[in-house]
């Protein structure tokens, strides 16, 4: 059995007559990657304030390492937190920022000189000298990111770190990531990139209303929960499009029909080729012009959310 890095039990936080984290039993094992799925308002970052010791419990035991939330102090220096809001200072530089973090959790001066210049380089900040306060959001987005790795914590819980960041540099904090990941260090990750979620994790708990609805490896999750072929019919005009959904939900072979956005048809259902044939046959659509494009795709992690919770991740 794999030691663990996190273990809940009845972990509970109620604010009025709502209960935001609702009794979760969860546990992480040293070295893994784990994310955290879920809709706004699901309970992921008032869990993470919990086990980052920032909230106490209504009920309930959280343990890092096997040691209690509430009770051991020391926790605080094993664990690193990459949160949604910005922390540094906007008068030092990036390496600065880096350097005085470092200090205050020990470390030496001389040695988060080095550490600090590695960090920069490989998260593209290596160049920048001047002042934070001149930053891109993507950039103070990657200091912060930065600020958390250069303390090297044991366990690192990262808040939608990318969120915001252009693709190129989602990339490059995907691969200081996996570095961190192969050098053992255990990984908890909120985000609503599911393209995130599916290429880092190895597994995934998703989490509604406070409570952990699935959980497993991301193959696994796909093929326990969202077997289906989905078509995705995207039309020029939106009336089209709700023409289209009214004409094909009556057949006995679709799993769901629904629209997102105004003018994509996203169409879940069983049976292969033959019942894409079928639903082309239906003779719905007269006029090839009145489509911007029309595909088959694969099952997605935020499909499973979908056959979950019947609604979009980003709602």
């Amino acid at each position: 059995m794999m030691d663990l890095a996190i273990e809940t039990s009845n972990l509970t936080k109620i604010y009025g007559d709502n209960v935001v984290v609702d009794h979760l039993e969860i546990t992480v094992n040293k070295g893994e990657l784990v994310s955290i799925l879920g809709p706004n308002g699901a309970g992921k970052t008032t869990l993470i304030k919990i086990l980052t010791t920032i909230l106490k419990p209504d009920e309930g035991v959280a343990l890092i390492n096997g040691k209690d939330v509430l009770k051991d102090l020391t926790i605080k220096s094993i664990i690193g937190t990459v949160p949604q809001d910005y922390v540094y200072y906007e008068e030092l530089t990036a390496k600065e920022n880096l350097v005085f973090f470092g200090m205050m959790h020990g470390f030496s001066k001389k040695e988060l000189n080095l550490k600090a210049d590695q960090i920069l380089e490989k998260l593209g900040l290596g160049n920048r000298k001047d002042k934070t306060k001149n930053f891109s959001g993507g950039m103070k987005r990657r200091l912060n990111i930065a600020i958390a790795f250069v303390m090297q914590p044991d366990i690192l819980f990262l808040d939608e770190p990318t969120a915001g960041l252009d693709p190129q540099a989602k990339h490059v904090v995907w691969d200081y990531i996996k570095e961190l990941k192969k050098d053992g260090k255990t990984i908890i990750l909120t985000t609503h990139d599911m393209n995130e979620a599916e290429m880092l994790s190895d597994r995934v708990l998703i989490i509604d209303n406070g409570k952990i609805i699935a959980k497993g490896a991301p193959k696994s999750l796909k093929e326990k929960y969202s077997d289906e072929n989905i078509l995705e019919v995207v039309f020029v005009h939106e009336e089209k499009a709700h023409e289209f959904k009214k004409s094909v939900e009556l057949l006995d072979f679709l799993k769901q029909v629904f629209i997102e956005g105004e003018k994509k048809v996203n169409i879940y259902f069983n049976g292969g080729i033959i019942n894409f044939i079928k639903i082309l046959q239906e003779e719905v659509i007269n006029d090839v012009t009145e489509l911007e494009s029309i595909s088959l795709r694969q099952t997605t992690l935020e499909d499973v959310f979908l056959h979950l919770t019947g609604r979009r991740l980003r709602e």
